[in-house]
């Protein structure tokens, strides 16, 4: 062989492997952008199903509310508990009822006509 075509041999080697360099830097690059898309995507799920769990407690708790305030409702209907919750609530009195207040052991009348 002649000079000529060792140095083509030669030159077009280097091409290939500068080419099989190129295209290797181009796939780690890419491999890499991919890894940190996909542990994104990843971390953002973890945290919708973190806030899901959170948000399902918060709902349940907002059920048992609504229940126990639908359950007063239903007693605010009675004429009975209403007066009775009033008494206890507000200190309200029937017509010649009187409350009696204990404080330190001393018993304060007071004449409430409401």
């Amino acid at each position: 062989m002649t000079s000529k075509t060792k140095t083509k041999k030669s030159n077009v080697q280097i091409q290939e492997k500068s080419h099989v360099g190129f295209l290797l830097f181009f796939v780690v690059v890419f491999i890499v952008l991919l890894i940190s898309t996909v542990l994104g995507d990843w971390l953002q799920i973890m945290e919708n199903r973190q806030l899901t769990e959170d948000l399902n407690t918060y709902y349940g708790e907002l059920q048992e509310e609504e229940a126990a305030l639908n359950s007063e409702v239903v007693k605010l209907q009675d004429p009975d508990y209403m007066a009775r919750y009033a008494r206890e609530r507000y200190g309200y009195t029937k017509d010649g009822e009187k409350i009696l207040t204990i404080i330190d052991g001393k018993v304060i009348t007071e004449n409430n006509t409401q």
